[in-house]
């Protein structure tokens, strides 16, 4: 015995937060799964569309309860997509475009992915990608001139950064360190 009270659930593969309510109701189910999910991190209305969907609420009933707690103001994706957009690009240095295409995937409307992502303008884009290529600058040195252009541009491009935008900003690091750049190629 461990000296304390054990109550009914309690035990080693028990978790409250964990479990789903007891109640039959419908409602009630899709109303708790909503908060216990929101508790953690924000989410779109379509990502606890999907995951009341996955726990077998009927659609009416999830629809129901979306729609209720956008009214009461616990779901809103222009907020969330505010907020991943900032908390993203400034966080791992993605762009516009790799930002955009996340919020897609997480089932944002283009209308409220378009307003997100134009908070950022071109030149904190351009400034991030140059912090980015700053920051890896040192681990290509050593390389020579071609490898360290292609890492460093190929860099940026998988966080989303246009391939002229890439190339300009990785040519002037280059340069600014005393690297030769005529006659680089003109794509990576």
């Amino acid at each position: 015995m461990t000296g304390r009270t054990e109550w009914p659930g309690d035990g080693p593969d028990s978790s409250r937060a964990e479990k789903e309510p007891s109640p039959q109701d419908p409602a009630e189910r899709a109303r708790a799964i909503c908060l216990r999910l929101l508790t953690g991190t924000p989410r779109t209305r379509k990502q606890l569309a999907d995951a009341l969907r996955k726990r077998e609420i009927p659609d009416e009933v999830a629809e129901e309860v979306l729609s209720r707690f956008e009214d009461v103001g616990l779901i809103d994706d222009a907020a969330f997509a505010g907020a991943w957009v900032e908390s993203r690009h400034h966080g791992r240095g993605l762009a516009r475009r790799a930002l955009a295409r996340e919020l897609r995937t997480k089932g944002v409307e283009p209308t409220l992915i378009q307003e997100a992502v134009e908070q950022l303008d071109s030149e904190q884009e351009e400034a991030t990608a140059r912090e980015l290529v700053a920051r890896k600058l040192r681990a290509t040195r050593g390389l020579d001139r071609d490898r360290r252009l292609r890492r460093l541009a190929g860099m940026l491009a998988r966080k989303g950064y246009p391939e002229g935008m890439a190339l300009r900003v990785v040519r002037q690091a280059l340069e600014a360190e005393g690297e030769d750049t005529d006659g680089l190629d003109e794509s990576f």
